[in-house]
């Protein structure tokens, strides 16, 4: 078995660094591979079909990969409650012919987490975190710029003391989206005022909190039920 991490400007330092350290910790055989969607013309456009691209490079190179180092099969962790979700990217695990083993075993991510917790893994409450792409609105294009402001905004809030958050990037407004547990504190007029200075240095011309909270997947939302149906 080899745990593969698949290294691009799409995913934050600290999750690469926290899932390098947790291999080191637990001894797990790993290997980072880079991938390259950021090149692809079809995945930086950023419509509704990104991730189905994002999925389709990554399985590219991890075929390439697995043939080089002699393994059977691809594994990935797609499990039941994605299934309850807009996620393409499913679409080309099928057709690159990924086993989803999670899935098959019929476990929901909570299932997961119970599992983890019962092996003593210390991610075993760890926040979903998605690839930064998903921050940005769908049709505006994905670049390595917009990517990095993303970064450094949610490294800002992160560093706040926050846990559960995502940073939406509609242009020039930034959407902040905090867990509901947390959204007192973030309410509060002093962090408010934090949430704009930090982010109008990243240079928003509007920042705006969330007042639904934390949603996973909700620029999904803004699509049209023909264009969910379609692409995934």
């Amino acid at each position: 078995m080899l745990a593969v991490i698949a290294d691009s400007a799409s995913l934050a330092r600290t999750q690469l660094a926290d899932a390098l350290a947790f291999a080191e910790e637990e001894e797990i055989p790993l290997q980072v591979i880079q991938t390259s969607e950021l090149d692809r013309p079809e995945y930086a456009r950023n419509d509704a079909s990104r991730c189905f691209h994002c999925k389709d490079e990554l399985f590219d190179v991890m075929e390439k990969f697995r043939e080089e180092r002699g393994f059977s099969s691809i594994a990935y962790g797609v499990n039941v409650d994605d299934q309850g979700d807009f996620r393409p990217g499913q679409a080309a695990a099928r057709q690159h012919h990924v086993s989803a083993p999670l899935l098959e075993a019929g476990l929901t991510k909570q299932d997961i987490r119970d599992l983890a917790h019962a092996a003593g893994l210390r991610i075993w409450d760890k926040p979903a975190a998605a690839c930064l792409s998903s921050r940005i609105e769908y049709g505006r294009p994905v670049t390595r710029e917009a990517l990095s402001v993303v970064e450094r905004g949610e490294d800002a809030v992160r560093a706040l003391g926050f846990r559960q958050f995502r940073v939406r990037h509609h242009g020039d407004i930034v959407r902040i989206e905090v867990d509901k547990e947390e959204l007192p504190r973030a309410l509060d007029p002093a962090m408010a005022a934090e949430f704009t200075r930090l982010f109008k240095d990243l240079g928003f011309k509007f920042v705006t909190l969330d007042l639904e909270g934390f949603r996973s997947g909700s620029m999904n939302t803004l699509l049209p039920a023909e264009t969910l149906k379609r692409a995934g």
